[in-house]
């Protein structure tokens, strides 16, 4: 079923398995097959985002939050559901997976720009904000892998927000660089949303997720635990999910 106009994200049965591989640790055992362990990451998540909000993630570790993200960001596939979303998805995960090591910083933004769906024109007109906001001048034509791994994350965090996203996704890890850069990072995301760019936030931070976010999910093993406004936020800190 097609999604209404008004929704960023629609995630309907949605579900993903891993397998995990457990080795035969001996010489002897080595010809004998090792035995496989089923791990459900997400169980049926049926799960609505409309357009414009911020909407924040919540819950214990291994309990799905990254997973969840990357289904929505399209960077993994669900082993069974369907997902649908309105608009240009950027994710601020795994921001360095687009980039080449022997290829300059200039040519990376080119390269990682165009993989976001940039075309060519528009990193023209972009290229020296990003630089500029990067704060790279010294070092954009310099191979990246003689940049160290702060400033290669600064770089990919620089060219996914000009991006011109409709639906943002953030981990955790969005907080790269100094304090200076940080300040510049969320100035940008909170203009973003003025521009009416729908934002899903995965963090720890609830005081954080408390003061940006209207729409909470809580995720516990895989499954959304509860979700609505700050109250899921003080239901989660009297009795926190294992």
């Amino acid at each position: 079923m097609k999604i209404t106009r008004d929704v960023a994200i629609q995630l309907t049965n949605v579900s993903k398995k891993y397998e995990i591989h457990h080795e035969k640790p001996t010489l002897v055992e080595q010809f004998v097959k090792g035995r496989n362990e089923i791990f459900w990451a997400l169980r049926d998540i049926n799960l609505i985002i409309k357009k414009g909000e911020r909407v924040g993630i919540i819950g214990p570790n291994g309990s799905g939050k990254t997973t969840l993200l990357k289904i929505i960001a399209g960077i993994t596939t669900p082993t069974h559901g369907v997902v649908q979303s309105n608009g240009k998805v950027v994710s601020l995960i795994d921001i360095e997976a687009g980039f080449h090591q022997d290829l300059t910083g200039y040519q990376n933004i080119y390269l990682n720009g165009m993989l976001l769906g940039m075309s060519r024109s528009e990193i023209n007109n972009k290229i020296l904000d990003i630089i500029e906001f990067a704060g790279l001048h010294q070092f954009i034509d310099a191979p990246l892998f003689t940049y160290s791994s702060g400033m290669t994350l600064r770089l990919g965090f620089t060219v996914a927000i000009h991006a011109s996203p409709k639906i943002l996704i953030i981990d955790e890890t969005f907080a790269v660089g100094d304090r200076e850069f940080q300040s510049r990072a969320k100035k940008k995301i909170d203009s973003l949303l003025q521009q009416y760019v729908t934002v899903c936030f995965a963090s720890h931070n609830l005081e954080f997720i408390q003061r940006m976010c209207k729409h909470v999910i809580l995720i516990s093993h895989g499954r959304i635990a509860g979700q609505g406004n700050a109250t899921i936020i003080e239901r989660y800190k009297k009795q926190p999910i294992a």
